[in-house]
C-alpha cells in the first residue's frame, strides 16, 4: 500500500510539474521588456525588411544589459495598397468590399494590438513602433491602450501624419519654431497633413514624452514631397539606427539603469596655437590625445586642426580630416604643433570654427562635436565680417555640432552663449578634462528635427468643380488640379493617379459611406487632399480631410 502512495505523489508531482511553467517559459511569456513592431502594406510578417531593421537596431543595444526581453512583428493583414499603380493612369476601380479590405486591416491592427498591451502581462512594459499601415495601427491605437504600460511609441512614414507647424505659406518650421515635441526627424519644414488626412490630435495630450514620429525627406506619405523611392528607404537612409537610440534611452530611464550607449560620434579638434598658449599647450595636447583614442575606439570619426590671430597670416591649418585621422596621425600631428604669434589678447575663432564646420564632411546621425582649446577670447567680427550669429546657424544647420570650449576661468563668461546656443558646454578647471571627455562620448544625439528654410514653395492645389451619381454603384468627380497629376483614394486605399480633370468611381455600395480623396501631386511636390464623402444616404459633401476614422474601431 505504501508503495503505491508512493507512486501515487510521484505521479501527481510530475502532473503538477507539467502544468506549472518554469520560470525560464513564464519569462519568455511575459518578459520585463517586450517590443512589438507593425509592418507596413504587403509586409511578411517576421521577415519583413523594416520589422528586421527595427529589431536589430535596438537588440543590438539591449544586449549590453541584462534585461528580459521579446519582439513581435505585430499579427494583423498589413494588406497592400497598391503603390505599384503610382505611375499608372486611373482605369479600373476597387470595389466597396475590396477598398474597405484596408480600413478593416488596420482596425485589426488595433485590436490586436490593444489586446496585447491592454490584456496580457500585467507587469510588462512596451515599446510600440510601426511603418507606414502599421504606423497608421500605432498612432490611431494611442487612443486606447494603457499608457501606463507603454513606454514609447514610434511611427515611421506615418500616412496620418499631423504637423500643424507646418501649415501656411511660410510655416513656422520654416523658420524653426513651434516644432510638435514628438517631431523627432521630419526634415521637410512643410510636412503638414499625410497623404491620408491626419489624426488629430496626433500625440494625445497624456502621452507627452511618449511618442516620437520620423518622417523620411521626400516621403509622399508625411512630407509635402512626391518620392515614393523615400518611402521605401527608412532602412537604408538608418532612420531606425536613429530612432532605435531615442527608445533605448527611454527603456534604461524606465528601468533605472545606466545609459552607456552613444551614437556613432563625429568630433572635430580645434587648438589654439598662438605664443600665449605656451603654458597649456602640452596638457591640452594631452587630452586632445585621449579624446582622439577614445573616440576611434568607440568607432567614431576625428579631426584636428590649429588656428591663430586675426593678425597672423596664418588660416585654419588641417592636420588630418574625418576620412584619414588615424591615431597614429593624430599623434604625429600633435607634436607638431607649434605655439607661435598672436599679439593682441583676443584670437579668431569664429573664421576657423565657421571654415572647419564647412569644409569637413560629418555623417549624418553622428553626434557631432566641436571642441575648442584656448586660453582666451575671441574676435568679433572676424575674418570677412564673421559673427557668433554666423558661427551658431551654421551649426543647427549641419545638426547642430556642438561647442564645447576649454579654456580659462577668466573667459568661461565669453563663450557661454556659443556654448549653449549649440548644446554644447565650457570647462574652465584643467582636472575636469578627463570629465569632459566622458561626456562627450556617452552623448548620444539624433537627426536634426527639422530642416530651416525660408524659401516659398508653391504647393499644388486641388478643388472640386462637380459631383454626379451616375448610377447607384458609380460617381464622377471633376476637379481643378494645379499639379500634373491627382492620387486617388477611396476609404484610404490607394488607386491611382491621374492626369485628367475628372474621375469616374465605379462598384461602390450607395448604402454605406465612402470616403474619395484627391490629392494634387507634381513630379517634386505633394499638396494637402480633398474629401468627397458619399454618405449612405446618397448625399456628397466635400471637406480637405482632418481625422478620418479617428478613435473609431
Amino acid at each position: 500500500m505504501r508503495g503505491k502512495i508512493k507512486y501515487l505523489i510521484i505521479a501527481f508531482a510530475l502532473v503538477l510539474a507539467a502544468l506549472t511553467p518554469s520560470k525560464k517559459a513564464e519569462a519568455l511569456i511575459c518578459p520585463a521588456l517586450h517590443i512589438i513592431f507593425a509592418r507596413g502594406s504587403g509586409g511578411e510578417i517576421n521577415t519583413d525588411q523594416n520589422y528586421l531593421a527595427y529589431k536589430a537596431t535596438i537588440e543590438e543595444k539591449l544586449k549590453t544589459t541584462k534585461l528580459n526581453y521579446k519582439f513581435t512583428d505585430l499579427d494583423y493583414p498589413a494588406v497592400g495598397v497598391g503603390i505599384d499603380n503610382l505611375g499608372v493612369t486611373m482605369g479600373a476601380y476597387f470595389g466597396a468590399g475590396e477598398a474597405y479590405e484596408f480600413g478593416e486591416s488596420v482596425n485589426t491592427g488595433v485590436q490586436n494590438l490593444t489586446n496585447l498591451v491592454n490584456n496580457q502581462c500585467p507587469n510588462t512594459k512596451y515599446v510600440i513602433g510601426g511603418y507606414s499601415q502599421g504606423a497608421m495601427v500605432i498612432s490611431k491605437a494611442l487612443r486606447v491602450l494603457n499608457i501606463d504600460k507603454v513606454i514609447y511609441a514610434a511611427t515611421f512614414g506615418d500616412p496620418k501624419i499631423y504637423l500643424p507647424e507646418g501649415e501656411g505659406l511660410i510655416p513656422a518650421a520654416c523658420r524653426g519654431k513651434n516644432l510638435s515635441d514628438y517631431r523627432m526627424y521630419v526634415p521637410d519644414c512643410r510636412a503638414y497633413l499625410g497623404l491620408l488626412g491626419a489624426y488629430i490630435p496626433y500625440r494625445p495630450e497624456s502621452w507627452i514624452g511618449k511618442v516620437g514620429t520620423w518622417c523620411n525627406k521626400r516621403d509622399i506619405f508625411c512630407s509635402s514631397k512626391a518620392s515614393i523611392s523615400d518611402h521605401i528607404a527608412y532602412v537604408s537612409e538608418n532612420l531606425y539606427e536613429d530612432a532605435s537610440r531615442v527608445i533605448f534611452d527611454k527603456i534604461m530611464k524606465c528601468f533605472g539603469l545606466e545609459n552607456h550607449i552613444s551614437s556613432p560620434h563625429d568630433t572635430a579638434i580645434l587648438i589654439d596655437s598662438t605664443g600665449s598658449m605656451g603654458d597649456l599647450i602640452d596638457k591640452y595636447k594631452d587630452e586632445a590625445l585621449r579624446l582622439a583614442k577614445e573616440t576611434l575606439a568607440a568607432g567614431g570619426r576625428v579631426a584636428l586642426y590649429d588656428y591663430r590671430d586675426l593678425s597672423d597670416p596664418y588660416a585654419p591649418k588641417k592636420h588630418c580630416d574625418f576620412e584619414n585621422c588615424t591615431l597614429e596621425i593624430i599623434q604625429d600631428e600633435l607634436n607638431k604643433i607649434q605655439v607661435d604669434g598672436g599679439g593682441d589678447n583676443l584670437e579668431s575663432l569664429l573664421s576657423a570654427s565657421f571654415h572647419v564646420m564647412k569644409e569637413l564632411n560629418w555623417k549624418l546621425g553622428s553626434t557631432k562635436s566641436l571642441v575648442v582649446l584656448t586660453d582666451d577670447g575671441f574676435l568679433m567680427p572676424d575674418r570677412d565680417g564673421m559673427t557668433i550669429d554666423d558661427v551658431i546657424k551654421l551649426s543647427k544647420e549641419i545638426d547642430p555640432v556642438n561647442f564645447y570650449i576649454i579654456t580659462k576661468p577668466a573667459h568661461e563668461g565669453d563663450y557661454t552663449e556659443l556654448a549653449e546656443a549649440t548644446d554644447g558646454k565650457v570647462v574652465t578647471d584643467l582636472n575636469e578634462l578627463s570629465l569632459l571627455t566622458d561626456y562627450i562620448l556617452e552623448r548620444y544625439d539624433s537627426l536634426p528635427k527639422v530642416e530651416e528654410t525660408v524659401d516659398i514653395m508653391a504647393l499644388p492645389e486641388i478643388s472640386i468643380t462637380g459631383t454626379e451619381w451616375l448610377s447607384d454603384t458609380e460617381v464622377k468627380i471633376g476637379f481643378k488640379n494645379s499639379g500634373s497629376q491627382a492620387l486617388v483614394i477611396l476609404n484610404d486605399k490607394i488607386l491611382g493617379t491621374t492626369s485628367g480633370t475628372s474621375v469616374t468611381i465605379g462598384g461602390l455600395d450607395h448604402g454605406v459611406e465612402n470616403i474619395i480623396t484627391l490629392v494634387p501631386i507634381n513630379d517634386d511636390s505633394r499638396g494637402n487632399g480633398v474629401n468627397i464623402t458619399l454618405e449612405s444616404q446618397g448625399n456628397i459633401n466635400i471637406s480637405v480631410p482632418k481625422a478620418p476614422d479617428t478613435g473609431r474601431l
